[in-house]
Parts: C-alpha cells; sequence; structure tokens
C-alpha cells in the first residue's frame, strides 16, 4: 500500500512567541484544507521556560528566576506543566481528527503519535516504552498532579527508559484538528529547572527535586554514547516515519507564510494578556 504524504518542517531556533504561533497556525492551515498533516522540530533562542495553558502563573512561577537566567516565556495553547525548553529537540504534530489512523480519544490518539517517538528512541539504541498508570492511585494522580514541572507529573502512555520519562507531550485539538507537541532532553540542568517554580519552603523544593531525579531523564544522562542535535533528528524523523506508517516530505515556509506567523508571534504570544492571564 502506497504510503501518505506528510509535511516535514524543521523551523530551527526561533522565539518562544514564533514557535507557538507556527504551531496554531498549521493548525489553522490544516483545519482550512490547505495544508496537509504536518511534522515539525524546532529549538528556542532564547532558551525558554513554557507553560501550559491552565497554569497559574502568579502561584508557581518565580518570574525573577525567569529573568536572571536570561530566559524566554510563554504560555502554550496545549495544556499540562512547566517545561525549560534548553538542551532538547522540540517536535509538533498537525493531523486531523478525522484522519483514519487517529483514534477518537485523545489518551489514544496520543499513543499513536507518540509511536513515532518512541521508534526514534530506538533508534538511537534506548530501550523505550510507553508506561500506563494501572492504579487507582496512579490514575488519580494524572488528575491532580502536585508539580508544575513538566517532567515531575504523570501521563497516559508516558515514554520511559529505563523506568524514567524521557519525553514530555501536550495536545490540544481545535477545529476539529490535533495539535500534539513535546520535547525530548538532550541534557538537562536539574538545578536551573527547580529555580523557576515556587514551593511552600526550600524542604519541599529539595524533595521534589530529589523525587525528580527518581522520575525523569535526558538522552545523553543513559546513552552510552554522546547523542548531538543532528543526529537525534535524523532518528526522530525516521521514527515518525516508521511509527505512523508515513513519508516525510521536507518544506520551507512561503514569505507570506512567514509573515502571518511573525504577526500572530507578536499580536497573540507576545502580549501579557496571553502570556499572563490566570
Amino acid at each position: 500500500m502506497e504510503k501518505e504524504v506528510w509535511r516535514f518542517i524543521d523551523s530551527g531556533d526561533h522565539s518562544p512567541s514564533f514557535n507557538m504561533a507556527l504551531d496554531e497556525a498549521l493548525l489553522d492551515w490544516h483545519g482550512a484544507g490547505k495544508f496537509p498533516p504536518v511534522v515539525r522540530f524546532y529549538g528556542w533562542n532564547p532558551p525558554t521556560l513554557s507553560v501550559g495553558y491552565f497554569q497559574r502563573i502568579e502561584r508557581e512561577i518565580d518570574m525573577d528566576a525567569v529573568k536572571k537566567h536570561g530566559l524566554g516565556f510563554v504560555r502554550r495553547p496545549t495544556g499540562g506543566r512547566g517545561v525549560l525548553h534548553e538542551h532538547e529537540l522540540t517536535y509538533s504534530v498537525i493531523v486531523t481528527e478525522e484522519h483514519p489512523e487517529m483514534p477518537k480519544t485523545v489518551t489514544e490518539a496520543y499513543r499513536i503519535i507518540s509511536e513515532g517517538i518512541l521508534q526514534g528512541f530506538r533508534k538511537l539504541g534506548l530501550e523505550a516504552y510507553f508506561a500506563v498508570p494501572k492504579t487507582a492511585a496512579e490514575k488519580d494522580a494524572l488528575k491532580n498532579p502536585r508539580s508544575a514541572v513538566c517532567f515531575d507529573a504523570p501521563s497516559w502512555y508516558e515514554l520511559v527508559v529505563e523506568g524514567r520519562k524521557v519525553a514530555g507531550s501536550a495536545q490540544t485539538r481545535q477545529k476539529g484538528v490535533i495539535l500534539q507537541h513535546g520535547s525530548i532532553l538532550l541534557d538537562l540542568d536539574e538545578d536551573k529547572l527547580f529555580s523557576l517554580f515556587k514551593y511552600p519552603n526550600d524542604r519541599v523544593k529539595e524533595r521534589m527535586q530529589r523525587a525528580f531525579k527518581t522520575k525523569a531523564v535526558a538522552i545523553n544522562e543513559i546513552s552510552n554514547r554522546k547523542i548531538g542535535l543532528e543526529e537525534a533528528k535524523d532518528a526522530f524523523k525516521e521514527g515518525f516515519e516508521d511509527g505512523l506508517g508515513i513519508i516525510l516530505e521536507p518544506y520551507s515556509l512561503s514569505d507570506e507564510e512567514m509573515e502571518y506567523v511573525n504577526s500572530l508571534a507578536k499580536n497573540k504570544y507576545e502580549s501579557d494578556e496571553w502570556n499572563f492571564k490566570r
């Protein structure tokens, strides 16, 4: 059977506002029938703290620490917790809910899309697998994550290597289109990450950071060799092709498309109204 061709965009490093605007624009264009399904890879300049759509900034985020580290800041259109985008490959997948390969439920669609990431890890020689919460306590933790840190909070079909989370993803559905994006950690500065959130006291912060080490890990902490960004891109591009049974065809945005994205970035994702509205 002939494989479906999706677009592949490696947009490189951009500002936090541009990154979120391009994901939204791709969702809009795909929903309007102007664009086929797409897989996108990107990076962040400057390194950025992104927060989930529902997070309360004043209560959870130490904005002074964000500024002190010279980080960008943006609210995502997807749910989930805070993510430090620094030494990572960020991906997004945009596909209609009506696609014949997409299950109707969020969790099952998440599993299908994440199959591409799973295959990418395996191409890097890492034995990744999906962990599914089984006990009532584990399922309950999904509904009420105690931590503002993404990689500290459990999720359905979590991607795990050696018992620790290796990729954090979030999903939204708008206008009949699924947008899933997430972080694949190459390296991680835990001290910097944990300095960006508010805690009741230092003891709680230390306890959470200690527990975090048992729950999350970056690729280069468990790989027997150093894996760079380009090697990771090649592996995960192939992973998405194999995992979703598709062919990815490279695509560059037109000047008109870039203009639209830049306008959306400026007017929405750089605005305090969007980023600090909760």
